[in-house]
């Protein structure tokens, strides 16, 4: 059985902050970016919040239509790779000024984004705790990379885990340049490339 996936809208933006706030929870880069349990409850959903907004203004949230599962997109014209980052000094000081991470992980980032050559850029993807596992997040972000392969563009992301890294490349996507080591002995973020799929390569 195929699963249901529909465009949100505005009307889906607290239901999509929920979903990303604790689909991200335990998350290495949240984790590190909030490092004290209580920081992260009480600042985490303002950051989700804050990327809900950009990417609901500026890309495209699909949503599955039991609301379980999200994934945030933005179409990256060739040599601009700055839209992300909507400027990290400005997104510190609207969700917690005191906290100098919101900051540098959006200008760390930007600085390995690769440019060049437009592309589908996957932001984030959250899936609700308790439906992990059931191929949610393989069919939100496979809808897109069909439009992707019919339309000859490639697609990136960055992937947090170990775990989902291995997802993305059984997807498509190769480590597209040196990985991101967090400081402060923070997690590992790896950069992932996809290039579009002819027929003759799919099959």
């Amino acid at each position: 059985m195929g699963v249901a996936i529909r465009t949100a809208g505005e009307g889906d933006r607290e239901l999509v902050v929920r979903l990303l706030d604790e689909a991200f929870q335990d998350d290495p880069v949240s984790g590190w970016v909030f490092p004290g349990a209580e920081d992260r409850r009480a600042n985490h959903p303002g950051l989700m919040a804050a990327f809900t907004d950009i990417v609901l203004a500026a890309g495209r949230i699909d949503l599955t239509e039991d609301g379980s599962a999200c994934a945030l997109w933005l179409s990256m014209p060739a040599d601009d790779h700055d839209a992300e980052d909507d400027d990290p000094a400005q997104l510190r000081q609207a969700v917690d000024p005191d906290n100098e991470r919101i900051e540098a992980i959006g200008r760390l980032t930007a600085a390995i984004h690769p440019s060049g050559r437009a592309h589908e850029y996957l932001w984030m993807i959250g899936v609700a705790p308790g439906r992990q596992g059931e191929g949610l997040g393989t069919a939100l972000i496979e809808s897109v990379l069909d439009r992707c392969d019919r339309e000859g563009l490639p697609a990136y992301l960055e992937a947090s885990s170990a775990r989902s890294r291995r997802l993305y490349e059984r997807l498509g996507f190769e480590l597209a340049g040196p990985v991101l080591d967090l400081p402060e002995g923070g997690p590992t973020m790896w950069p992932m490339w996809r290039e579009p799929r002819t027929a003759q390569t799919a099959s």
